[in-house]
């Protein structure tokens, strides 16, 4: 009903200038009059649309995605109007002009606004949508289509969103996430546990909505697994200390299973470990690290290493070590270090694993790693193969549609909505299962 509402009012801001042309009301009553239904134009366009929930984004989102809708429908009896007002009056030529200029620019300021809203509050809009539209708005046909798919994507955005809000808000209660131990995200390489760029995009805030607590291991992006693992240790007993548990509850993606594997059988963490999750974790190896370290020569992997090393410094590792890290995801290197690496019988293992449909599943550098992996193992997400990532309760994550699920795509590194896998949803279900087990 709105929506109609919205469109009627639209209609008459159209045509309130030129009918004003035709009456014989003073010029004073029609400028004051032209004045407030332009003021309430304005107001309606910058206003927001109430929300099923209080969310200032969705609701911007949501009336950004209205105001497109309305410019495109209101074009439909907008041009029957002004083809009736031409076919039917003998008005001067003036009049005829501000018939097709005035609504025209209302369409275009309302397109606008709604355009600008959308883009603002849109976080699935991709970076080449909006390249596209910059060089392509001049052309016919085309530019409605991606003007369509811009609209479509926000809104589709914006029904997820809510629903997604919603659902949370309304088992916020439940606590289905309050596990009795606190919970420990652990990230994988070359990256770090920052503040402002979560490793876990949007995952740890559905989880501490859901009522978990939630930490990080704060290694540092690239050290030996050895390293790493001893700076695991020491982030685990500082939770332990903070909150007063007896374990924690491990869950760890990529590269930080291994660290999180050697400081439980090695560094004597069993004692302080409930559960292990690893995520697309390379528990075999990944073949791929020889096949890339064979093609570069020691002087380019050299240089490679001062470079990282270099700005990661910068960006707040103490001491990162770009070639230990690496080298240890080499299956022979993994092999040694498998005799340190025995599974305690004080800890549940379980292990989660996702897979790539075909090369376009995920952009550079993970495409590439796809086809290689795909040559030298079988089915990957990109960085690891799916028997590589099998350890303990094993589970293969799948989604309904053809796109398939990425190595990047399990910590929601896009912060993408994947049809068919909510990653949100996943570990929620994930750290609820932990707590109906009693952990």
């Amino acid at each position: 009903m709105s929506k109609i509402l919205d469109l009627f009012f639209l209609l008459i801001v159209c045509n309130v200038i030129p009918f004003w042309t035709e009456t014989s009301l003073s010029i004073p009553y029609k400028i004051e009059i032209t004045i407030v239904f332009v003021f309430l134009f304005i107001v309606d366009l910058i206003r927001n649309e109430k929300a099923l929930l209080k969310n200032f984004r969705l609701e911007s989102l949501k009336r950004g995605t209205s105001l497109i809708w309305l410019s495109g429908v209101a074009l439909i009896p907008e041009t029957a109007i002004v083809v009736l007002y031409f076919i039917n009056t003998d008005a001067d030529i003036f009049p005829k002009i501000l018939s097709i200029v005035i609504p025209l620019i209302c369409l275009i300021v309302t397109f606008l606004s709604g355009f600008i809203k959308t883009a603002v509050s849109s976080k699935q809009i991709k970076l080449k949508d909006y390249i596209l539209l910059f060089l392509l708005w001049w052309f016919p046909v085309v530019n409605l289509v991606l003007i369509h798919k811009f609209y479509k994507t926000a809104k589709k955005e914006y029904i997820f969103e809510a629903d997604k809000l919603e659902l949370e808000n309304a088992r916020a209660e439940n606590e289905i996430c309050k596990t009795k131990y606190p919970v420990v995200m652990v990230h994988g390489i070359f990256f770090r546990d920052w503040q402002l760029m979560n490793y876990w995009g949007r995952v740890p805030a559905s989880l501490i909505r859901n009522g978990a607590e939630v930490y990080y291991g704060n290694q540092q992006s690239a050290r030996s697994i050895p390293d790493s693992a001893e700076e695991l240790k020491q982030a685990v007993m500082k939770v332990i200390a903070e909150t007063g548990a007896e374990k924690v509850n491990i869950i760890a993606h990529s590269k930080g299973g291994l660290d999180s594997r050697y400081a439980i059988s090695t560094l004597g963490l069993d004692e302080y470990v409930a559960t292990l999750t690893t995520i697309n974790t390379p528990h075999g190896g990944s073949d791929m690290v020889d096949y890339l370290l064979a093609k570069f020569s020691p002087k380019t992997l050299e240089w490679i290493a001062r470079r990282y090393n270099s700005i990661f410094r910068k960006l707040g590792d103490n001491d990162p070590d770009f070639v230990a890290g690496v080298k240890d995801l080499s299956p022979e290197r993994l092999n040694e270090l498998s005799k340190y690496m025995i599974d305690s019988p004080n800890v549940s293992y379980r292990s989660c694993m996702s897979c790539m449909k075909n090369v376009f599943s995920a952009g550079f550098p993970l495409n590439l790693g796809y086809m290689i992996i795909k040559r030298l193992n079988g089915d990957n997400d990109g960085l690891v193969w799916i028997e590589s990532a099998k350890h303990g309760d094993f589970r293969l994550v799948t989604a309904s549609k053809t796109r398939g699920i990425s190595h990047g795509d399990t910590i929601d590194l896009f912060r993408e909505n994947i049809e068919g896998y909510d990653i949100r949803e996943f570990y929620i279900n994930l750290v609820a299962e932990l707590k109906k087990q009693g952990y």
